[in-house]
């Protein structure tokens, strides 16, 4: 008797598939770190990719999600499934590299990534539940699997490699960092997750073990009538917002939320930084609008900014905002914070002008002419009007004494992570953004990530 097509593909996986088990079994090996030095270690994560890519294959050994899916599926999908194991090893040896001397970061992030995202897909493929609102092919179920198990494997390693971390501090941190690893792996991007995941939670996690008790303490007293303004002037501003129809009810309501983190972290000064992006973005998204409509390149609703666009542009100035009052790193938070604020400045004005200046632009990857407002289009009115965008961000912050008693390395590191930030910003929109894997509002997230990200890794390194 002949088994049909229909059969084997009506055959159900196993619940651990072979690449499931290996990536599993390979975080194993973040054991030995204590032991490694970190160029030893990257070493072996360079081994970890040669096998995958090569010796496994060779070996004729299943890599993919499970070869009776791997059966019944289009060959491109089949390409991205094989893609997802050399994107793993990838992330672990960039997780190594860019932690090399905070190895714990690196085990901990690479513990999500694999016991996290597994679990979720096995969980998520068998339990029967509610789907996740914001996307209807993730369960509620998948996703909280995730954050368990990630939870526990990063707090297992996390407590193996760096048993100076008291453990009440490192579930904390490693919870708070599995919780945020789910909600990635959980937005409806088709951005593989083993690139999205590992970069977010180890900068995460990375930023929650700087914050300390005694931090937060030694700015309780200036937090006491701080809370109240923050509450009634992003209030009053939200209100206006809304009324003059330079945010959808969404936006106000989340733009209050955001706005008064970021006044709880340095008061008026942080929040004269907000404003003025505000105004800086809301001037430059009316001028020219009737040509700017003409040529299909407008914001809709009239440039109203909804509450996607409040997280795109404002989540990451938020969260360092918290890290000002959290951390004994105040100067470097700071200029985080004034980096990413300057990066959203500089990304809104830029783009902004530029269509309305002229309705052509160049590819940031090949410079080859592309109509405004293309994904990834760049235009030297454009770029200049965004520099000075995020220069007017990092002169008040001068002036407002937030980059410290630095004459230049301050000033210097704001500017240069806001520029850095925007040719990444237009670099991933004419790369995976044009592709349909990204939206436009993870794109100016990353912009900001990475603008504030390497902000406060500079600053680290200088000591400020």
């Amino acid at each position: 008797m002949m088994m049909g097509a229909r059969e084997v593909s009506l055959k159900r996986p196993s619940l651990f598939s072979t690449r499931k088990l290996f990536l599993m079994a390979s975080v194993l090996f973040a054991f030995l770190f204590p032991c490694l030095a970190w160029k030893q270690a990257a070493a072996c994560a360079i081994l970890l990719l040669l096998l995958i890519t090569l010796i496994l294959p060779w070996l004729d050994v299943d890599m993919s999600k499970g070869a009776a899916i791997a059966e019944g599926i289009a060959p491109s999908r089949r390409f991205d499934d094989r893609m997802g194991v050399t994107y793993y090893s990838l992330a672990v040896l960039a997780l190594i590299v860019l932690y090399r001397h905070h190895l714990h970061v690196a085990a901990a992030a690479w513990a999500i990534m694999a016991i996290g995202d597994d679990m979720a897909t096995v969980i998520g493929e068998r339990a029967r539940g509610p789907a996740l609102p914001w996307n209807r092919r993730k369960t509620c179920a998948g996703s909280a699997s995730f954050a368990v198990a990630g939870t526990v494997g990063a707090y297992v390693l996390t407590r193996w490699i760096a048993p100076e971390i008291p453990a009440n501090k490192a579930l904390m941190v490693c919870a708070a960092a599995s919780l945020a690893g789910a909600v990635v792996e959980g937005l409806p991007i088709r951005l593989d997750d083993n690139i999205t995941v590992p970069l977010v939670t180890g900068a995460f996690f990375f930023c929650a073990l700087m914050m300390e008790r005694s931090a937060l303490d030694s700015n309780l007293p200036y937090l006491g009538r701080r809370v109240f303004l923050a509450l009634a002037v992003n209030l009053g501003f939200a209100v206006l917002a809304w009324a003059l129809e330079a945010a959808s009810r969404s936006g106000a309501v989340c733009g209050f939320l955001l706005g008064t983190a970021i006044y709880l972290g340095y008061g008026y000064k942080s929040f004269l930084l907000l404003f003025t992006f505000v105004l800086l973005g809301s001037v430059a998204t009316r001028v020219g609008l009737s040509k700017k409509a003409a040529r299909g390149v407008a914001e809709e609703q009239r440039g109203a900014r909804s509450w996607r666009k409040a997280l795109a542009n404002l989540l990451v100035a938020a969260f360092f905002a918290v890290m000002v009052i959290t951390t004994h790193h105040e100067a470097a938070c700071l200029i985080a914070l004034m980096a990413a604020l300057s990066e959203a400045a500089g990304d809104t004005v830029s783009s902004e002008i530029g269509q309305w200046v002229s309705d052509r632009a160049h590819l940031i990857t090949t410079l080859k002419p592309v109509a405004a407002g293309e994904n990834g289009g760049i235009s030297f009115v454009g770029t200049a009007a965004g520099l000075a965008a995020s220069a007017a961000i990092m002169g008040l912050g001068v002036a407002l004494g937030l980059c410290g008693p630095y004459r230049f390395a301050g000033p210097a590191i704001v500017l240069g992570a806001a520029l850095a930030g925007n040719l990444f910003d237009s670099l991933l929109g004419a790369t995976i953004e044009s592709r349909g894997l990204v939206t436009n509002g993870i794109v100016n997230f990353a912009g900001t990530s990475f603008a504030g990200a390497l902000a406060l890794g500079l600053a680290l390194r200088l000591g400020l």
